[in-house]
C-alpha cells in the first residue's frame, strides 16, 4: 500500500488548530467606496485584495461590504452583528475618497456617504480592540470623532483640507502581512510597522515623481484625539513625549496590532496575548515615571512586570 502523503499546507493548518477558535478570531471588514473612475476602481480592488490575503494567512474572519446603494446599510448592520467585548481586534479598512466641507467629514460610498459622527455613532458600544484605517482623501477629521482607548485610528491626511487622492492605502495593504517590513525582527509585521513603511513609500513616491505631498498620514492610539506623525518615529520608537503627561505617546498600542500572527504568538492563549498587551503598556507606562518616583519603587514595580509576562512566555520555568 502507498504511504498516505499530507500536503504540507494541510500539516499546517492541523498543527495551528488549536489556535483556530472561533473567540479568537480577528475581523477584517474592508469597505471599497464610490472610485469615481475606472482606474481607480482597478486600484481599490486590488488593495482590497491585499487585505483579503493578509486575512486569510492571519487566519482573520473576513468581510467585504458589497458595492450598493445601500452600503452604508449593510455596514452599519456587519458591524452591530459583530461581538463588541471580545479581546481580539476588529480591523475596519476604508479604501477611496473622501471629503470636507469644514464641519463633517465623509468617506464616499454608494448612496449615502459614512460620515465621522455615524461611524462614531456605530462605534459606541465596542470595548474590544479596534482599528479604524481611513485610506481616503480629506480623513483627518475621523481621529477627533473616533479617538479613543483600546482603539488605533489611521488616517491618510492629517487635515480635512488634504483633499487630493491618496495613495497612502496601497502600501499599507501590500506591507501588513509581509516579513519585509517586520522592524523590530519579532517574527511578524504590525501595525505600527506597516505605516511607518507605507508612509514612507508615499512620501518617496511624490520624491521620485517631483511632485509635492498632497497627503501626510497620521496615527492616533492613545486617546487624545490628535495623532502623531511618521517622522516623530526613529525605528518604531517614538522620539517625542505626549502632551498629556499622563498618557503614553502614540505607537505603542498599535504595535501590538498583529493581522498575520508569528509562530510564537500563535502559541498563545487569547487570554495570555490580552495580559501581555496589558503588562506592555504597564511596562512603558512605568519607564516614563521612573524619573519621578523612588528607585527601589521602580525596581520593585519593575520586577512584578517582568516575572508576570516571564510566566506568560515561558510558565515551565517561572514556578518556585
Amino acid at each position: 500500500m502507498m504511504p498516505l502523503r499530507i500536503p504540507p499546507l494541510l500539516v499546517a493548518v492541523w498543527l495551528m488548530a488549536p489556535w483556530l477558535t472561533a473567540a479568537d478570531r480577528a475581523t477584517v471588514i474592508v469597505v471599497t467606496g464610490a472610485p469615481g473612475t475606472a482606474a481607480y476602481q482597478a486600484l481599490f480592488t486590488q488593495w482590497a485584495s491585499h487585505w483579503k490575503t493578509a486575512a486569510t494567512h492571519g487566519d482573520a474572519d473576513y468581510y467585504e461590504i458589497p458595492s450598493s446603494p445601500k452600503q452604508a446599510a449593510v455596514l452599519k448592520t456587519r458591524l452591530a452583528a459583530e461581538k463588541q467585548s471580545r479581546q481580539t481586534p476588529l480591523w475596519l479598512v476604508l479604501i477611496g475618497h473622501g471629503t470636507f466641507d469644514g464641519k463633517s467629514a465623509k468617506f464616499n460610498l454608494h448612496g449615502p456617504d459614512l460620515t465621522a459622527a455615524g461611524l462614531k455613532t456605530w462605534l459606541n458600544n465596542y470595548s474590544r480592540p479596534v482599528a479604524v484605517i481611513n485610506c481616503a482623501s480629506s480623513s483627518a477629521p475621523f481621529i477627533n470623532a473616533l479617538s479613543g482607548t483600546n482603539r488605533v485610528i489611521l488616517t491618510a491626511t492629517r487635515s480635512g483640507a488634504e483633499r487630493n487622492f491618496c495613495r497612502l492605502g496601497g502600501y499599507l495593504a501590500r506591507a501588513i502581512s509581509s516579513p519585509n517590513y517586520d522592524l523590530d525582527k519579532d517574527g511578524q509585521t504590525s501595525l505600527l510597522e506597516a505605516w511607518l513603511t507605507a508612509s514612507r513609500q508615499t512620501a518617496e513616491f511624490y520624491k521620485n515623481e517631483n511632485r509635492l505631498t498632497p497627503e501626510h498620514s497620521l496615527l492616533d492610539d492613545n486617546g487624545d484625539g490628535k495623532g502623531t506623525s511618521p517622522d516623530w518615529f526613529r525605528g518604531t520608537r517614538i522620539t517625542q513625549k505626549s502632551d498629556d503627561p499622563k498618557l503614553l505617546p502614540d505607537g505603542l498600542r498599535s504595535h501590538q496590532f498583529h493581522l498575520v500572527p508569528s509562530a510564537a504568538e500563535r502559541k498563545l492563549s487569547i487570554d495570555q496575548r490580552a495580559r501581555r498587551d496589558v503588562l506592555d503598556l504597564q511596562l512603558a507606562t512605568l519607564r516614563a515615571r521612573k524619573s519621578k518616583i523612588n528607585e527601589d519603587e521602580y525596581y520593585k514595580e519593575l520586577e512584578t512586570i517582568l516575572r508576570e509576562l516571564a510566566a506568560i512566555y515561558h510558565p515551565s520555568t517561572s514556578k518556585p
